[in-house]
């Protein structure tokens, strides 16, 4: 998907989710020592792919101030 994003001419947006909150929603992994779970999986080879060819890892924890609207 991430790859699809970037083929067009013009300004691209590639970016994904990275779930690491297990305090405000799920984290799941393996990547980044995240645990691999059954709700979802998120390897280190796309973290790394996304982080090499420019896209951008958005972090749950660290980039949403609030993840639900009754925060």
């Amino acid at each position: 998907m991430l790859e699809y994003t970037k083929a067009g001419a013009g300004v691209r947006l590639s970016m994904i989710v990275l779930h690491d909150d297990a305090e405000r929603d799920y984290a799941y992994g393996p990547a980044e020592g995240l645990p691999d779970t059954k709700v979802g999986t998120f390897t280190q080879a796309l973290y790394d792919e996304a982080k090499k060819d420019g896209g951008t890892v958005i972090s749950m924890k660290n980039d949403w101030k609030r993840v639900f609207a009754f925060e």
